[in-house]
This record gives structure tokens, sequence and C-alpha cells, in this order.
């Protein structure tokens, strides 16, 4: 089949797509956006437009209508449904032909009464009533109500209950009231107050509040268990449970937040990553990315500032309210900077600051493709300033030792250049001189061995050695350093499996460095590929040393000789009750005769 023709630039950007659920924009040659589309997996999703011919006449004109793209990253596939239809309404593109007006969605509404009702509506009406929504998946905007109707006794009926309805006492208690699903509010016998504390927990679910929700009926359960009133207790523990299965609305789509300014950051040190998003009708209907160099170790809170003046002259916009993780290095009157810890605007940020990363991310890979050089340079200063070193790491080495119960002890070097296995060097060690498990010595012994013999052949030493181990293993390290004169020359560091920590000599305080810091996944590689390949030598040392041992024994008896006893005759009891002549045949008079010998004088 035949495929679209894109730039290299486009090719470029569709290749480097994540594997997340998100929203992809497409624009023609004059930047317009020409359709807006939600995806599970962003990557895949776009690359099928351009990898076939499709059957729809209509989408084969719209690939070939686009001429950029980008995309918005969110936690869920429904996050993404609801941003594209919130970017639909806000671009209305030319190719999106099927989309639906705003009362095809249902919201869910608080009505503005004395009792207020809950309920599923598709028109809204500036009454003062609280819309959420809109429910994208009217499925969930139900589970979402049945969910509410389980927990709180809400009224349903559509009666219009004032205070001058309840003093005439024209309500009659219905069969909601006698199945325990209403209070009584048409006659009055659960109070405002009460009635509006159900409601504000309501709102809680609504606004995806579930945490306070849940803490609120936690303390009302321990609270109602204390006082002995173990029945109540337990019809809060049964609405504790089921919040707890209960799973929040979009993040995306919240009516609570309108015309609102969003900065996310993301920061690797020399980069920094700045993620812009406008919120308008509590919808996500803008989204950019900017990237900055460090040059004078300017902060975050200066970057900020910065990114917020381009994003200004860019787009001609003037701030009021803005969502921030920190306060930046500005004074401006007129903005309202916020820096939320929870709740939608919280979310909000959390997603702003999820696609500075996802572009940075993006840019890596690029990077990686493009010029892995540069790549490699800037990971080894990156370990270079963690390691605390004098020079770039270009050659590292990682020992491990290996022993099961003390028998066969063993250890491995494996060798990294430019931050990349060096398999050819990588080297195995029996250990000699030490008996029994001692892993201290071990340590010891298999450095001495490797670097007194580099230094013997004038071949260059490594950069810094990575041991793999505690305080006690890098000490026994810095010993054999110490006594051939090295310590200074190579550094040295031992990182612990538990926590992933990096001691230095010298200093018993380990350092924890970043889970996704590039030098500690380099360092991680180095010391699981050196437990994997002295596990490997392990396995084969004692294999080899239950099945030949006794064979190894017989002097003129050779590993080769031995082998090919034992694929001949399966095991070294067949061998004994086999005739010389017949050993002759595999091995020669010479070899048979010794093995007779051997066996006689053995019984004898």
């Amino acid at each position: 089949m035949a495929k679209h023709e894109k730039s290299a630039e486009l090719k470029e950007k569709i290749s480097i797509l994540p594997d997340t659920p998100g929203v992809y924009m497409y624009y023609d040659t004059e930047g317009t956006v020409i359709y807006v589309g939600k995806a599970k997996n962003l990557k895949r999703r776009v690359s099928s437009y351009f990898n076939r011919t499709h059957e729809s006449t209509r989408t084969n004109l719209l690939v070939r209508a686009i001429a950029d793209m980008s995309y918005i990253v969110v936690p869920t596939e429904q996050d993404a449904l609801n941003l594209e239809n919130s970017m639909i309404k806000e671009y209305q593109p030319r190719y999106n032909v099927l989309l639906k007006d705003d009362k095809s969605y249902p919201w869910i509404v608080v009505t503005n009464e004395l009792y207020p009702r809950v309920f599923l509506t598709r028109t809204k009406v500036k009454d003062g009533s609280k819309f959420f929504g809109p429910y994208t998946d009217v499925g969930s905007a139900r589970a979402v109500l049945d969910l509410i109707r389980e927990l709180f006794p809400i009224r349903t009926c559509r009666l219009p209950i004032t205070p001058d309805y309840l003093d005439r006492g024209k309500g009659r208690l219905c069969l909601e009231y006698h199945i325990k699903k209403c209070r009584g509010c048409c006659v009055g016998e659960i109070s405002v107050d009460a009635y509006q504390g159900y409601i504000e927990r309501v709102r809680q679910i609504l606004r995806g509040e579930t945490g306070e929700l849940m803490d609120y009926l936690r303390a009302e359960m321990q609270r109602l268990a204390g006082e002995l009133r173990f029945e109540e207790a337990e019809e809060q523990k049964i609405r504790y449970k089921l919040v707890e299965r209960y799973r929040s609305k979009s993040v995306i789509v919240s009516a609570t937040i309108n015309d609102v300014d969003v900065f996310g950051i993301d920061d690797d040190d020399r980069e920094v990553y700045i993620n812009y998003m406008h919120v308008r009708r509590g919808a996500v209907v803008r989204s950019l990315t900017l990237r900055y160099r460090r040059r004078l170790d300017e902060s975050q809170a200066q970057l900020l500032a910065y990114a917020m003046d381009e994003i200004k002259q860019r787009f001609g916009i003037t701030y009021g309210e803005v969502i921030v993780p920190l306060l930046p290095d500005v004074e401006e009157d007129g903005i309202d900077f916020i820096v939320p810890q929870r709740g939608d605007k919280a979310k909000l940020l959390e997603v702003s600051t999820r696609n500075a990363r996802q572009n940075k991310i993006d840019a890596l890979k690029h990077l990686e493709k493009t010029d892995p050089e540069q790549r490699t340079e800037r990971i080894l200063e990156r370990m270079k300033r963690d390691f605390r070193l004098t020079e770039l790491p270009r050659h590292v080495e990682c020992f491990d030792n290996s022993n099961i119960q003390g028998t066969n002890p063993v250890a491995s070097c494996v060798v990294f250049r430019d931050a990349k296995p060096s398999k050819k060097d990588y080297r195995h060690f029996n250990i000699k001189t030490v008996e029994g498990p001692d892993d201290f010595a071990s340590m010891k012994e298999v450095l001495t061995r490797r670097y007194t013999r580099m230094m013997t052949e004038g071949e260059p030493l490594p950069q810094l050695i990575v041991v793999d181990g505690g305080k006690g293993q890098l000490s026994a390290a810095v010993e054999a350093l110490d006594e051939m004169g090295l310590r200074g020359v190579i550094a040295v560091v031992g990182i612990a499996k538990r926590l992933e920590e990096i001691y230095f000599p010298g200093d018993s305080v380990p350092l924890y460095i970043d889970k996704n810091s590039e030098s500690l996944r380099v360092v991680q590689q180095l010391r699981d590929e050196a437990h994997r390949f002295g596990i490997t030598h392990h396995r084969n040392r004692r294999s080899k040393g239950q099945i030949v041992s006794e064979l190894d024994g017989i002097k003129g008896i050779g590993e080769k000789t031995s082998q090919e006893l034992l694929t001949a005759f399966k095991s070294v009891k067949r061998l004994k009750e086999t005739s010389e002549s017949e050993i002759a045949k595999v091995v020669g008079p010479a070899k048979a005769r010794l093995l007779v010998e051997y066996f006689n004088n053995k019984e004898k």
C-alpha cells in the first residue's frame, strides 16, 4: 500500500511520540488547526494515519493537508476524551465533522434550593446552581449519581420546597422516606444545616476530592465507634468502602475553573522545560512547552519569569489567575499567583508538569537519534558531577563477588567505555587466597590482581571503580588501592543494593542520587551486568565441579578427555564398570590404562 510522504521534521515528531494517552492536533501550512483527535496510545494512533492508504476519501484528504502536529499528554483515556471535546469546541476544525454540540453532553447539577437536588441535565441555566462536567460518557455520569444516592439521602422529588411551603404543611412523606432514601425534606424533618452537610460531601465527590471525603468518613466512623454507636459506625464504614472503590472524575474538565493560565516545570540541571497551558471554561485549550538552557545557573524562578514574558509577547495575553509550582522571580500588579497543594488546580498543574517532562523525554530521544555522541558527553558530565570526579569517566569498571554457602567463590569485572558495555573487556576471577565466604577479602584480592597486572602490562587504568556493596566492600577496595599506590589515581565508590545509595571513601553518610538520574541508571546497569556475569560463571563452575571433579583428579586426564568420556559413558559410575578395551576405543589405550589403574587402586 502507498504511504503518505511527509516532511522530515514531521516524521521525526511522529517517531518520538510517547506510548501514552493524549490529544493530538493537526495543522495545515498556514498553522490552522484542521483536526483534533484523542488516543489511548499517541504513537500508535498518529502513526496509523501515515503508514497506509485509507478507505475514506475524507481521511486521505486530511492526511495530505497535514503540515505539522502537536500533542498534549494526559493521565487516562477518559481525560483524553474530555480534552478532545473541549478543544474541538474551541478550534472547530474543518475535519471534525462529527462533533456533537454542548447539549449532547450531560452535566450533573446541584440546584440552588433550600434543599438542593442532584441530577443529570443537558441544559445549563444561570440560576445559581452548580454544574459539574460535562461528562462525555453518560454511563460514568450515571455511575457517579448512583454512588451519591447510595452514600447520602438526597431528595429526588421536584417539589418546590421553600420556607413558605414548609409553613403551610403541604408536604407528604413518600416511599423514598420509608425506605430511608430521603430524610423527609418536604415536611422539614431534617434541618437545612444537616442537609447542607450532605450536599457539601456531594460537591466533594463531584470535584474529585475523594481523599478529603474518605478522611471525613474515617473520622466519623472512629468517632461513632468510640461512642459505642456501632450501627451508625457500620453505615459510615459502608460509605467509606463505596468511596474507596469509586474513581474520581476527569482531572481535565472542571466547571469550577475558568480562564486561568498554568505553568509546569521539569528540570534536568542543564536545561529547563516549562509547559504553558491556558484553561478556559474548565478545559485546556492551548498548550506550549518552552526549553531553556542554563548559562549562569539561573534559578527556576528566574526562568519561569522569562517564560511568562515570552508567552505574554507571543500570544498577546494579560495574566489574571496563574497556577505555578513556585513563585516566579517577577513582580507585576494584577496577577494572582496560586501554588496549589490539592484539588482541581493541583491536578491541572500536574498535567502541565507531565507535559513539560514528556517534552524533555522527547528532546532526549531526538538527541539520541541525531547526535548520540552529544548524549554520551552529557551522561559523562553528569556522572563526573554526581561522583565528584576530576575527569570524565570514560572507562569505568565494576566488581561483584559471588559464592553460595562458601563454595566456588568467584568475582566478576565488567567494563563500560563511554557509558556503554565493552564486553570484550569483561573478566572472571576465581578466588585463590581466601578461605570461606569472605566478601571483603575477596574484593581486595580481585582488585589487587586486576590492577597489578594492568600496571605491569602498561594498560590504561579506569577513571572510576564501582564495587557492588556498602561500606565494607568499599573499605576493602580502598585498602587494595592504597597498597598499590593508586589511591587518588582511580576514584572508587560503592553502591548498596537496598536503597541504591552511593558510598564514598571516608564518608559514612551515603549519597542518594535522583531515581531518574542518568548517572544512577548507568551505575545500576554496571552493577546488574556484573552480577549477571558473575552468577553465570559461578553456576558454570559449580556445574563443572559436580560433574567432572573425580576425573579431574586423575593425572594425565585433562578437561577435554573428561568431557569425551562423560559424553560416551554418561557417568563416572558407568565408566568404572566398563572394560579397558571399550574405554580405549574412546580415548586410546594409554589413557584407558591410566583410568583402569586409578579405579583399581582406589578400590584397594
